[in-house]
């Protein structure tokens, strides 16, 4: 039973069948979990992740996306090393923050919250600065629902032969990306995102060859990114600590709904579908995006507000009576709200709700 349409970036509505899939209880000692969940899910997210499956591997890590950044960070990055964080956005400057907090060497290269990270600029830093070994950028930033130029970031990263860490948990599963052609050694991203299951876990699909040499690097016990890999792979999907066994069964539901929607490049053209009509609709009614249209995800959308005297939570509170509910905006330099991803018809229900709100 739903009270209402989640429109945000994640959380967000999931079929019932995926609500099924947790209706059952599981033995996180048990092979029907550990292999025929786990070990599923595991060997699913690289393949949908690379064109070169037996040159990464996928690590399943408890608790939120920010959870798995920090593992990956703490885990991957050495005390010599050097980062460069290109950020965009309040996810972006979370790794700059996570990197204060392990003390690790870091740059933060700011970019305006409306604007595409750069890889001109990224390219001129890493060319003054040959000693970052390791650079990370989060690919469709939540905060806006910018859609960063992934290509050729790598593509420039690379030639500089860095180590390539890239957040994307608001568009992996909602858009194409082969780790192995763009040469991304580490990839983060959550149950609760495109893939459409529910919050309790995330995952990183790693570059086995660089994982295998991070034995030892992490400052946690229970962010270890290498030890929660070796764990599983010793133990044919076995956690170290408490699976959130309920939360995995859904995922693996949400992947099989995946694959018969046609995979992930069926599920973008939906999304961009959903964001087309969205867009339209909302600017019939005279609301503006926050994003030119060249650098727009189409997997969140910001609107500025409609006046200096908008009321959102009043806004808010009209629509989620009429069955949706949308997410306040998060940049600092313009009042706006955000509407994540369904289905297209769900849009046109949304943009009438709009209209009957009156504002």
């Amino acid at each position: 039973m739903r009270p209402y349409l989640l429109l945000t970036p994640g959380p967000l509505t999931t079929t019932e069948t995926v609500k099924e899939a947790m209706m059952s209880d599981w033995c996180t000692w048990d092979e029907d979990y550990n292999v025929g969940v786990v070990e599923n899910i595991r060997r699913r997210l690289v393949e949908l992740a690379t064109s070169r499956p037996d040159e990464y591997t996928a690590v399943l890590m408890q608790g939120s996306g920010t959870f798995c950044v920090e593992a990956t960070l703490g885990s991957v990055v050495r005390p010599a090393d050097r980062l460069l964080v290109a950020a965009n956005g309040a996810y972006g400057k979370r790794m700059g923050v996570i990197a204060e907090y392990y003390r690790l060497q870091c740059h933060v290269m700011k970019f305006d919250e409306t604007e595409a990270v750069d890889p001109a600029k990224i390219d001129a830093y890493l060319t003054e600065h040959e000693d970052v070994t390791h650079v990370s950028v989060v690919h469709c930033e939540t905060t806006t629902g910018v859609l960063n130029p992934l290509s050729e970031i790598a593509a420039v990263v690379k030639r500089h032969g860095k180590t390539l860490i890239v957040d994307a948990m608001s568009s992996f599963g909602g858009v194409p990306i082969d780790m192995a052609g763009l040469g991304i050694d580490f990839m983060i991203s959550s149950a609760n995102k495109c893939i459409q299951g529910v919050p309790g876990f995330g995952f990183i699909i790693a570059r086995r060859s660089l994982l295998e040499q991070c034995k030892g690097v992490a400052r946690s016990l229970s962010l270890d990114l290498y030890d929660q890999w070796a764990a599983m792979e010793q133990g044919r999907g076995k956690w170290r600590f408490t699976s959130p066994t309920h939360v995995v069964r859904a995922f693996m539901q949400a992947l099989a709904e995946l694959e018969a929607e046609g995979g992930v490049a069926a599920r973008h053209a939906r999304y961009a579908e959903n964001h087309r009509t969205l867009v339209s609709g909302m600017r019939a009614l005279g609301f503006k995006t926050l994003l030119p249209d060249e650098v727009q995800s189409p997997v969140i959308t910001s609107f500025y507000y409609p006046s200096a005297d908008f009321d959102f939570k009043a806004f808010y509170t009209a629509l989620k009576t009429r069955g949706f509910v949308i997410y306040p905006g998060k940049i600092s330099q313009a009042d706006t709200f955000r509407i994540g991803d369904v289905f297209p018809q769900d849009f046109v229900r949304l943009t009438e709700a709009v209209k009957e709100t009156g504002f």
